[in-house]
C-alpha cells in the first residue's frame, strides 16, 4: 500500500469479512500475498490484507482503462455468483455466472459469442475455461487469488479468499465503489455506501 494512504475500508473490515482467510495449501506463485508470521492455530494460510487493499486500487485503475461493457466479469463459484453479478450491474460490465458455455470467447459461431477487451475472474481455478479462452483470445486477465491458486495465465492478481460469501461481496463491492470514483460517477465513499450496503451484495445460497 502506498505509504500514508488510508486503507479502502478499515483493516478490521476485511478481517470480519474474512478476505484473509486462505486455505491450507498454498502455491509457490501466491507466496508473496501471504502473511504466514501469523497463524490462527486452523493451518490456514493468512493473506496478507494490506495486499489485498493495494490490489482492488490497482486492479479498479487497470480497468477504468477500459469502455464498461468490453470488461467480462465471470464466476463459477457459488459464493461469487451474486457479487460478480452486482459488479457488472453496478459498473456496466458484461457477465457470465454459474456455467461458461464453451466457445464463448473463442467460436463465432455460437449464439453466446462476444468480445470483451479484459475479463476478470474469480478464481482461476473454478473458472479455467473462460481464462484458458481469454488466453487464447489475447486478453488480459484479473484474477482474484486465493493462498492456493496457480498464476499462470494471470495478468494481475488480487490476493483475497476467494471462496467466502462475505470475502467476495467485499471484494466486488470494493472494486465497484473504486471503479465509479475512478470514473467520477461517485464523488465519495459515504455517497456509495449510503446507496449500497455491502450485505446486499452477499450471496443468498
Amino acid at each position: 500500500m502506498a505509504e500514508n494512504m488510508s486503507p479502502l475500508v478499515p483493516f478490521d473490515v476485511y478481517e470480519r469479512h474474512a478476505c484473509h482467510v486462505g486455505t491450507t495449501q498454498r502455491s509457490q506463485d501466491m507466496q508473496q500475498f501471504l502473511d504466514d508470521m501469523q497463524q490462527d492455530g486452523s493451518g490456514l494460510h493468512i493473506i496478507d490484507i494490506h495486499q489485498t487493499d493495494d490490489r482492488i486500487r490497482i486492479v479498479a485503475q487497470f480497468l477504468s482503462n477500459y469502455e464498461t461493457q468490453r470488461i467480462l466479469v465471470v464466476s463459477a463459484r457459488q459464493y461469487g455468483q451474486r457479487p460478480a453479478r452486482k459488479f457488472a450491474q453496478s459498473i456496466g460490465a458484461k457477465h457470465i455466472v454459474g456455467r461458461f458455455i464453451p466457445g464463448t470467447l473463442t467460436n463465432p459461431r455460437l449464439r453466446t459469442y462476444i468480445e470483451p477487451e479484459v475479463i476478470l475472474v474469480t478464481d482461476p481455478a473454478a473458472d479455467a475455461q473462460a481464462l484458458s479462452e481469454a488466453v487464447k483470445s489475447g486478453l488480459p486477465v484479473i484474477a482474484i487469488c486465493d493462498a492456493n491458486n496457480s498464476l499462470r495465465n494471470v495478468d494481475l492478481a488480487l490476493p483475497a479468499n476467494n471462496k467466502g460469501r462475505r470475502s467476495l461481496a467485499l471484494v466486488y463491492w470494493l472494486l465497484s465503489r473504486e471503479i465509479l470514483k475512478v470514473r467520477g460517477t461517485v464523488s465519495n465513499d459515504m455517497e456509495w455506501e449510503l446507496a449500497e450496503d455491502v450485505a446486499n451484495w452477499e450471496s443468498t445460497f
